[in-house]
């Protein structure tokens, strides 16, 4: 429970920024009324791009009820971090000591001091998981009650904590503070940690990005370092120009002066290059990036099943063994994390598999044809829900009683396909969803120990 004095202080404050959240989410930063759907600028913004429900929210079928939800949630959004908070500030000092523009869309570069933070969320990350917290309240309000309240945990890094704190917010103001979850675990990152990346062999993305930058970029370092002379601009720079439309977007909560610097082609190529950094970062094209995934899996499956955790990974088995540090009797968990670790998890899950590898040589790509487009799997304040489901006999659906799941990222309902059984509504029965889970249960089929080696 709240002291009183702080309920008195928060709840103007926490509705104020739920407007804020909603007013941004609304208009999304005025770009409704000056761009032609589907394009939307800033969801080709990769990770970099605002929380967007990817399709409106569907109830389970007639006949079954939701008895249990998990969400895996990323922070929301932020300042860039140190060291492209660095790089931006190169490329932007070195069009500032252009001595002329030739073209006049540059001019507000002479004027522009570039002064975003470091790290730490945005007000507009703030008021994302505000939002998401009453979300879930409005949403899922019947698992709730004064004694079964959600249990709330958070990697340690500051934006992640304070997304978490926030959500726990958000979920109070939207109950009329009749409901006061809490953060409850905070885990730390320099230890075991399964909402945090720790596979210390795990390769990188760069060789795939790389590639794909030095396709796309060149006639942006040309046009741009023809307006500007003297600039000299590289590959690097324009995409590190790119990301400040970003973050400057959400810092402001308006659309950046420097977005206008790019055409459509041009942000989905940044898109694009977004997508294969993921994908060949935590993703499946980086052969330890579904190991780092294994540790939350077998937590979930541990919850799923009101059974203890079996992990010999990423747990932290003295937490995890104590019923105040991790609860097996609540209806509703919320754990919070970074968007390497939520693809990690998809991966190691099987959402999201493709066909084939994505192409970091091609040039004619489509990012509409498949479902690994970044800014729909992990946008600031990204989250996964995990519905347990009970549907009884006679229902639309089933033939027997039983428990069943069903997974949305992002609102979308996925299609579970790795799931036996799995119904049209990808709804698919609890034990045949943890039989699916072998790579997590066998821990990781050995690739845990590679990461060490």
């Amino acid at each position: 429970m709240l002291p009183p004095m702080l309920r008195v202080f928060l709840l103007p404050v926490v509705y104020a920024l739920l407007a804020v959240s909603r007013a941004s989410a609304d208009n999304q930063f005025g770009l409704q009324e000056r761009l032609t759907p589907p394009y939307v600028l800033q969801q080709n913004w990769g990770a970099y791009s605002p929380y967007y429900p990817v399709a409106k929210y569907v109830a389970p079928p007639e006949g079954c009820s939701i008895t249990q939800i998990n969400i895996l949630q990323r922070h929301g959004a932020r300042y860039p971090t140190a060291s492209p908070g660095a790089a931006i500030a190169i490329a932007v000092n070195k069009l500032q000591n252009a001595s002329v523009y030739t073209d006049s869309s540059l001019n507000f570069i002479r004027n522009f001091t570039f002064d975003l933070g470091t790290n730490n969320l945005v007000l507009f990350g703030a008021a994302q998981s505000l939002a998401a917290g009453a979300e879930t309240y409005n949403r899922y309000k019947e698992l709730v009650s004064v004694d079964n309240l959600p249990f709330v945990r958070a990697s340690s890094s500051d934006r992640v904590v304070k997304s978490a704190l926030n959500w726990t917010y958000g979920f109070s103001a939207a109950s009329s503070l009749r409901f006061n979850p809490v953060l409850s675990v905070i885990l730390d990152e320099n230890a075991n940690d399964t909402l945090h990346n720790s596979c210390g062999a795990i390769g990188s993305s760069d060789n795939q990005t790389d590639t794909w930058i030095a396709i796309y970029t060149p006639s942006i370092v040309q046009r741009l370092n023809n307006a500007a002379p003297g600039a000299n601009l590289s590959s690097n720079d324009v995409f590190n120009l790119m990301t400040l439309c970003a973050f400057e977007s959400v810092a402001t909560e308006s659309i950046s002066d420097w977005c206008g610097l790019f055409d459509e082609d041009e942000w989905r190529a940044f898109e694009y290059e977004m997508d294969l950094d993921k994908y060949y970062g935590t993703g499946y094209g980086q052969p330890l990036g579904p190991v780092e995934g294994i540790g939350y899996i077998n937590e979930l499956i541990a919850r799923l099943t009101s059974s203890p955790v079996n992990d010999t990974t990423q747990t932290n088995s003295t937490l995890d063994r104590s019923p105040v540090t991790f609860p097996l009797d609540r209806t509703i968990y919320a754990d919070f994390s970074h968007d390497n670790q939520l693809i990690a998890i998809y991966t190691a899950m099987g959402l999201f598999k493709q066909a084939r590898a994505l192409d970091p040589t091609n040039s004619n790509f489509d990012s509409t044809n498949g479902s690994w487009i970044t800014s729909q799997l992990v946008p600031f304040s990204a989250r996964m829900v995990i519905e347990k489901i009970q549907c009884g006999i006679g229902s639309s659906r089933q033939d027997e009683d039983g428990d069943y799941i069903r997974i949305l990222v992002n609102d979308a309902v996925q299609s579970l396909d790795f799931c036996a059984g799995v119904s049209k509504e990808g709804i698919c029965r609890v034990s045949e969803f943890v039989e699916s889970q072998s790579y997590a249960t066998n821990g990781g089929n050995g690739d845990w120990q590679k990461c060490f080696e």
